[in-house]
């Protein structure tokens, strides 16, 4: 089974995210919403597929973090994520939440064992 298909996004913590979203659009041209930036691409094997990966900040309060103690936290895409949360369950990989479903795909969380929390990302078909 493949896993892991990509980076569907990266996310950290700053003191004031909209002064780091202003510093990153004057000096890299990202132009970042209330969202974030999102960059899309195509897939390498069928060009007709499109794909997103999302940049976005959060102020040091912010709990979607958590549990970890990170600043940071990716979001890996994935293929069958249902079938992926049972196999990570039978490797005693721990699973923070159950799979939540949203018209853009589902997710859940993991930690990795340094306490990294993960996101997985099974996109919705396109």
């Amino acid at each position: 089974m493949k896993k892991v298909t990509g980076i569907g996004g990266i996310f950290f913590k700053c003191k004031d995210p909209n002064q780091i979203k202003e510093w990153y659009n004057k000096h890299l041209g990202l132009d970042a919403g209330p969202y974030g930036a999102s960059f899309e691409w195509r897939d390498a094997e069928d060009n007709s597929k499109k794909g997103l990966t999302q940049w976005n900040v959060n102020t040091e309060a912010a709990k979607m973090y958590e549990p970890s103690a990170k600043d940071f936290m990716i979001n890996y895409r994935v293929e069958n994520l249902e079938a992926l949360v049972e196999e990570l369950k039978k490797e005693n990989v721990t699973i923070l939440d159950s799979i939540a479903s949203y018209d853009y795909g589902k997710f859940i969380h993991i930690l990795d064992p340094e306490g990294n929390k993960i996101q997985l990302w099974e996109p919705a078909a396109e």
